[in-house]
């Protein structure tokens, strides 16, 4: 029998199904056989974590990190990049910062539930991903450090089967990182906030915050969207009215999805702000008082995808008619045939987010230090 992808899927239902993949491991399980179960990643050094030869998919991959000074660099999760290669490219096909991959921006954690994505308690310290990720010949992850000051202790699991081959018509799973800080909006000029946040036209999508911009044939799976409030007012202050447009095969305008806001996309309704989390969307960071602050939301197309034969382009308008100046960022997931368009990150320092607030730790740091304390005291 020769062993492949399969027809079997990852429900309930299916799980009586018997099949004869063979399961495979990549860990940082110390070697010497001692409790040392972490890789000592320093800065500026890239280490790699798996290199599986041959067919097979990563059906799951967990991670933890502590820094040994987290409040030195609380932007630490920005400064982390995962990378991902398929086959022996030569470009990965996941490129971005450690926490935005796992589902939350701003370099921050907190506990969430999504189908594919999780950080686990407490307080978001344990990141999952369930994403099924296939390859042909070979898979390759890496993490790169950018930190300026100290080495993270980085504990790993991928997770994975082994086929015989892997059969035609199964694409390759990508993640990609943008941002724009801030998008490019619009002076208010003797606007009233109403006349601001809600008045003015789009016709062509333009200026929108490009979420995705793909080229070949494949399907888009979600994103993770974040916004950086930075409109200092008391006046009626939500930031998004900004409708999603999604533009397939060389769209013109309109888009063949074009949405009504930004809240309604993610599933949710009427300015919230209060977090949420469900399989397929959810709210991971809701903002301060008036929507002040961080934003960070997913919505994952799970049971919807959206195919694509030669292009895709997912956006959303920033602010109605793109007036607004906030700081966006996003990671967008999808699945295409090879080869696809190399990407870049932003250099490290436009990538960490914008501090407001002196000796706010970002990421939380209270918790890394508990276990930086454990790990020194054993």
């Amino acid at each position: 029998m020769t062993v492949r992808y399969g027809e079997h899927g990852s429900s309930l239902r299916d799980l009586a199904r018997l099949r004869h993949s063979r399961r495979g491991r990549a860990s940082s399980w110390d070697r010497s056989g001692g409790n040392d179960d972490r890789l000592t990643l320093l800065p500026g050094r890239t280490r790699t974590l798996a290199d599986v030869r041959g067919a097979g998919s990563v059906t799951h991959i967990w991670v933890t990190v502590a820094p040994e000074r987290p409040e030195r660099e609380p932007d630490f999760l920005r400064r982390l990049v995962l990378r991902a290669y398929w086959d022996d490219e030569e470009h990965p096909s996941i490129l971005a910062p450690l926490g935005d991959f796992f589902g939350v921006g701003h370099a921050r954690t907190v506990d969430f539930v999504s189908a594919p994505l999780q950080m686990s308690p407490q307080d978001g310290k344990s990141f999952t991903c369930y994403f099924h990720m296939p390859f042909a010949s070979a898979a390759r992850f890496e993490i790169t450090s950018e930190l300026d000051h100290q080495p993270v202790l980085f504990y790993y699991y991928i997770d994975y089967e082994q086929y015989d081959e892997l059969e035609d018509g199964i694409g390759r799973f990508h993640a990609q990182y943008r941002q724009a800080h801030p998008c490019q909006g619009v002076d208010q000029d003797g606007q009233t906030n109403a006349e601001f946040l809600l008045t003015g036209t789009n016709l062509d999508g333009a200026d929108n915050y490009t979420v995705l911009d793909a080229h070949g044939t494949g399907h888009y799976v979600g994103c993770v969207l974040n916004v950086h409030n930075l409109r200092d007012t008391t006046q009626w202050n939500w930031y998004g009215e900004g409708d999603d447009m999604i533009f397939v095969d060389g769209d013109t305008w309109p888009p063949t999805l074009h949405g009504t806001g930004t809240e309604d996309y993610f599933d949710t309704a009427w300015c919230p702000s209060r977090p949420h989390s469900a399989p397929y969307h959810g709210i991971t960071l809701a903002g301060g008082e008036n929507w002040s602050g961080w934003i960070s939301l997913y919505r994952f197309h799970i049971e919807d995808p959206v195919t694509f034969s030669s292009t895709i382009r997912v956006s959303i308008e920033h602010g109605h008619a793109n007036k607004r100046s906030d700081d966006y960022s996003s990671v967008a997931y999808w699945y295409q045939a090879e080869p696809h368009t190399p990407w870049s990150l932003p250099p490290v320092h436009d990538r960490v987010p914008r501090e407001h607030r002196s000796g706010e730790s970002a990421g939380g740091a209270g918790l890394w230090d508990r276990a930086r304390r454990w790990w020194r005291g054993r």
